[in-house]
């Protein structure tokens, strides 16, 4: 089911006169009227008129995360105030937050964009949807609330957190989809075991997994564990937040949402575009955004594009599951290293529970990995000989898979902590 085929199923021709159309409009609209813009436009002469075609998109300048700090609060704001009806913001855990404005239309796109997404996993306004992304300056839970809305499911806005209730709610309302990320979802299977329950008994069928990166494997484990179906949900506050791109059933890659954000793959090293194929940090435009337009925003993240119609009908562009971020992967010994491949070899072990946190050190100058992973009760209360040789079967699966031989510990089950957000996989003391 496709919620609006006008727009996903667009020809390629009328797909690019539309973005074309758009992208001069929010050029013009972003240096005449946004501060932040206005003032880089002084310095650099560039002019709406200067777009001709969608690759002279090329010729303006990046937009980064500091370019956002520096203009808080509400220096990237291209309308005043009272046109603003909400903002959201990051965390700011790593420096300043940035801050995100939404206009009524804005909030419209929003909506839209979400309705999308949900109908990829299947929701009618027959469903019940249990959304478990927090609430409040994180995107994540409105983002959710107000595409449930457009599509006219019944939502359960139950939030983060209440592990105990989540279940037992899922039990009681008949949920249908739930939407969190996809390490809390494995806290909730493992919860649901532990307490008894059989999935297959209840009505859960799919469920909307992201704001963290993710694997092939860890989504075998959440559709095995749950007994449904799970599908990846992109996006990010500088943006609109969740709902940019998302898996529809052939689970062969996110659709962006094309006819409002206008996606660009380039090289993490000369920043020059890629083709279509190649893998690169992710770039996005805004082309209808009123509140806060973004102009080739770098996401830092790790993934190719692909054109041409996906089995499920839809036309517009799939984006692959982010596989890192140029700013997150890890530089060991020379050897460059992304978390996600250490997790991809893990979860083709067995005796070993998806659970696992990467810890960097640099002692005596020499950086160091150690990989702590739970090991399964079974494995763990084994003798010591047998614990040590599943500890270098991993050693040696991870050594063949990143080319670095890294320390693994097998730890206690239910030892990591767990998240009911978005978890923490790696932990780089070499600066502390």
């Amino acid at each position: 089911m496709i919620w609006n085929k006008t727009a996903e199923c667009m020809s390629d021709k009328k797909r690019e006169d539309l973005q074309l159309n758009r992208l001069r409009d929010t050029v013009k609209t972003a240096y005449e009227k946004t501060p932040y813009y206005k003032k880089r436009s002084a310095k650099q002469k560039i002019k709406y008129s200067d777009i001709k075609q969608l690759s002279d998109i090329s010729k303006l300048p990046f937009t980064s995360k500091a370019d956002l700090r520096e203009g808080y609060p509400f220096n990237m704001f291209a309308v005043p105030m009272n046109e603003i009806v909400e903002v959201h913001t990051s965390s700011g855990t790593t420096g300043t937050p940035v801050v995100a404005g939404y206009t009524r239309r804005d909030i419209d796109t929003w909506s839209e964009v979400m309705a999308r997404a949900l109908t990829m996993a299947g929701a009618t306004n027959e469903d019940i949807i249990q959304n478990c992304y927090g609430y409040g300056l994180f995107t994540g839970g409105l983002g959710v609330h107000y595409g449930v809305h457009r599509i006219g499911a019944t939502i359960v806005p139950i939030s983060a957190g209440q592990t105990k209730r989540q279940l037992q709610i899922m039990q009681d309302f008949g949920t249908t989809i739930i939407t969190c990320t996809p390490s809390y979802a494995l806290y909730l299977a493992e919860a649901a075991y532990e307490a008894g329950i059989n999935m297959r008994k209840i009505k859960l069928k799919s469920g909307c997994f992201g704001a963290e990166m993710w694997t092939e494997s860890i989504r075998n484990e959440i559709e095995k564990r749950l007994k449904i179906t799970a599908l990846n949900i992109y996006g990010l506050t500088e943006i609109i937040g969740p709902g940019v791109a998302h898996e529809c059933e052939a689970k062969n890659g996110l659709h962006i949402s094309e006819d409002h954000f206008y996606p660009e793959i380039i090289s993490p090293d000369t920043l020059e575009p890629l083709p279509d194929g190649e893998k690169g940090e992710l770039v996005l435009t805004t082309l209808t955004r009123e509140g806060m337009p973004m102009i080739r925003f770098r996401t830092k993240d790790i993934t190719a594009l692909h054109r041409g119609k996906c089995a499920c009908g839809r036309t517009t562009v799939r984006m692959e599951r982010i596989t890192g971020r140029s700013d997150d992967m890890l530089k060991i010994r020379g050897v460059i290293v992304f978390p996600s491949q250490i997790e991809k070899a893990l979860l083709e072990m067995k005796g070993i529970e998806p659970h696992y946190q990467i810890i960097v050190t640099r002692p005596h100058h020499l950086d160091e990995i150690e990989v702590q992973v739970e090991a399964t009760k079974e494995i763990f209360s084994d003798e010591i000989r047998h614990l040590e040789a599943v500890r270098d079967k991993i050693e040696n699966h991870i050594e063949k898979a990143i080319g670095l031989r890294v320390k693994v510990t097998l730890v206690e089950p239910k030892s990591l902590p767990r998240s009911e957000g978005k978890a923490i996989r790696v932990i780089d003391k070499r600066a502390i």
